[in-house]
This record gives C-alpha cells, structure tokens and sequence, in this order.
C-alpha cells in the first residue's frame, strides 16, 4: 500500500470512527458539542487535530462500561487494566475487533522474524492483561504453535523452553532477564537453547537492555508497542532486519506527537507524548488518546508506507523531579549497564532527608563481580549520573539475587517520601 492510498484509508475511517464515537458514546458527543466540533468537520487527517482528547481519567470516570460504543450483547471479550492508581479502565471488544486484533498481532510477530510452523513461548500475564491472550490469538492467527505459559514459576519456564524448543519468546524484557539468570543458576547456558526471537513490551526498555539479553541469549530482541485503551499489544513492531524503530500499523491506528505542556501536534521527528486515535474499533472507539508515552515519529524503513516510531524509553508520569532535575529511570537503566560489575537488576527509593529529596539506586552486584569491586562500581555509577543527568544520588549494591524479580510489569520506583 502506497502512502497516499495509505492517507485515503485512514481518512475515511477516521471520519467513520468520529460518526461512530459521537452517535454511540456519550462522552465524546458532550466533549465534541463543548469544543465546538462535529464529525463532519473532519475533512482531512489535520483537522483531527481540532477534536479533543482523551485521558485515562476520562476511562475512569466511565467505569465500567460508558465507553462502550455497541449494545452490551455484542461485546466478546473485556479486558482491564490493574487498577493500582485508581479505578480500572475497561475496555472492551466485539468479534470484529478480535479478529483485527490478532490480524496486527501476527503481523508484528512476522515483522519479528515469526513464520507459519514455528513454536511460540508466550510468558506474557494471561487474564484481564491484554498480554497474554492478545499475543495468542496473534501467533496463532499466523499460523505458529503456541505455548500459553503465562508468567512466573520461572524455573518451569526454562524446562519448558528446554523441552519443547520454541523459536520465539513473548515477555517483558524486565521478566526475560529473569529467565536468563535462571537458565544460568540452572548450570545451562541460555545461548544454547532453541530461543532465535524475543518480542518483548510492556514496559520501557533501552538499547543497553537490548543488548545485554541478545549476547546472553544470542536471540534477536524486538520491540513491541501496545496499551489496552487504544487495542493491546500489536499497535507498533519493530521489523527484526533493521530494529530501528516501531512501525505503526497506521491503517488501524492512527498516531500523533503532541507537546506534552501546550498541547500543540510536533511535526514528524519531534520529540513528545504519543497520542493514539484507533480507526477501526468498534466496541471502543477511542480518540487522541494521550498515552503519556514519549517518542518521535519517523519514516519508515522496513515498512515504507508506515511511520516508525522511536523506541519508548520514558513516560511523562514516570518522571522523578528531584531536587528540580528530570529523571527518568530508563536513564538509571543505561548507565547502570555501562557500569562494570552491576547487573541489570536495580531499584530506586525516594525518601526524604532534612526536608529535601533524596535518590537512592540500589542494584545488584553481578555473581562475578569481586567484593572489592562493588566501592568501585557504586562511585562510578554515583559520578555517571551527576555527570549525564546532573544530580546527586546515592548508591549501595547489593549481592546478587537480593532484589525482588519482575514477572510482568516491573515496579522500579519505591516512593518512600513524606506526602
């Protein structure tokens, strides 16, 4: 599909969309009606920019079911979020919709490197997460041999991997680490499995990351980019030839870059928040959704007529202000990786000392990293970070195995300040 038959698509299902979420949701109709704005007005892709957004809060305040946009008996599936901060957001599907779903799905697992016959390893949480069933259906729709493991019971994991030999692993990259240190405590080396693939999401990850878990696994690690509220995962897939960017499967989801503070749309290659509006959704329409995801859009290379965009590292709402330095912990991440002698499993506490903020990094030691290494690992760390992002911070490493494992999502941050 060329770009311009590509644009011609798009606009005619977001005009459908924006019919749609007007006649049927009774949140966008009072939000277009206060803004001043119909679906009719939109007669070219810009003019989406006119229309409001919508924000989790929005989600929430509609629990559980105002979102829906088709009578009840014909929605198939419901999923939701954790509900952590705050009420769940629910969302829901109809048939179609699944079927749309697991079409992006097998699409990002053959930009993967996924091919018909091959077996799929999926430790993604099954359940109200999109994860796990979200990659099922897509695997199989592409015609693979699934293995629905879901996550935890590590050790079992590797037997599994070990006895039934998958090509291809589907899990957060945070849990993936986790599986390589247990292959190693099992005595297996992890570059001698079956593994040639891993498609890993859900949570922000960096290039140091991925090269950590592609040389202990000697896998190609892939970038995959969902959320529930826009459809799961499957929304954006780096193509395994050139991992430079997730191209987003723009004939069903339709992306923009928004400065996070004025709002305004950024011109391709800008930096800011990603905003998604879904062109082909039934059960749940969503427009100019504000994922709090920071990214730029690009062209496209593997899938020309696709813009990429760049691999997520940050949110917005996962921004520690300390001492009136920005902070994310992606970039604790990278340099925790350049450090010799520290392993990939850290921690940040926030505490509160003579009424000022106060960052402490706690990570582990790698198992051979010498003792008397470890003084020296926290010093560089401490001076990496005041020299890369300009503050101070204190470090302690711990030994090895100390720090709880993910097996989803994982939690890097313990806010232990004085609210």
């Amino acid at each position: 599909m060329g770009v311009d038959e590509l644009h011609a698509l798009q606009l005619r299902r977001l005009q459908a969309t924006l019919r749609h979420a007007y006649d049927n949701v009774a949140l966008y109709r009072r939000t277009f009606d206060e803004a001043g704005i119909a679906p009719d007005d939109c007669r070219e892709l810009a003019d989406l920019a006119r229309f409001p957004f919508t924000t989790k809060a929005d989600l929430r305040q509609a629990y559980p079911f105002g979102m829906f946009a088709v009578p009840r008996e014909q929605v198939r599936r419901i999923h939701a979020s954790s509900g952590t901060t705050g009420r769940p957001t629910v969302v829901g599907y109809t048939q179609r919709d699944i079927d749309i779903w697991s079409e992006v799905m097998a699409r990002s697992i053959r930009a993967s490197g996924g091919r018909p016959g091959h077996r799929v390893h999926v430790a993604y949480g099954y359940g109200l997460f999109t994860g796990g069933l979200g990659a099922h259906y897509g695997a199989e729709k592409l015609g693979c041999t699934v293995v629905p493991v879901s996550g935890g019971m590590t050790p079992r994991q590797v037997q599994l991997i070990t006895d039934f030999e998958p090509e291809i692993i589907m899990v957060t990259p945070s849990y993936m680490l986790t599986i390589l240190d247990e292959f190693e405590r099992q005595g297996i080396d992890p570059r001698s499995s079956s593994l040639r693939v891993g498609i890993f999401g859900a949570e922000p990850w960096t290039e140091q990351m991925r090269t950590e878990i592609e040389q202990r696994a000697d896998i190609d690690a892939v970038d995959i980019y969902g959320l529930s509220e826009v459809m799961g995962p499957g929304v954006a897939n780096e193509c395994v030839e050139t991992k430079d960017g997730l191209h987003v499967w723009e004939d069903h989801f339709y992306p923009e870059v928004i400065d996070p503070i004025d709002e305004h749309v950024l011109p391709d290659g800008e930096a800011g928040e990603l905003v998604f509006t879904s062109l082909t959704k039934e059960a749940l329409p969503i427009i100019r959704y504000r994922t709090r995801d920071l990214t730029r859009l690009s062209p496209g290379t593997g899938r020309p007529s696709m813009r990429r965009m760049e691999k997520v590292t940050g949110r917005s709402d996962d921004m520690i202000i300390l001492r009136g330095v920005n902070l994310f912990p992606t970039q604790i991440e990278e340099l925790v990786l350049r450090t010799p002698g520290m392993a990939p499993h850290f921690q940040l506490v926030l505490s509160s000392r003579e009424r000022m903020d106060h960052l402490t990094v706690r990570v582990e030691a790698r198992p051979d990293c010498p003792a008397d290494r470890r003084d020296l690992a926290a010093t560089e760390l401490v001076t990496a970070v005041k020299d890369n992002v300009g503050v101070s911070i204190e470090c302690v490493v711990e030994d090895p195995d100390t720090l709880e494992r993910s097996v989803g999502k994982l939690v890097r941050l313990v806010d232990n300040r004085r609210k």
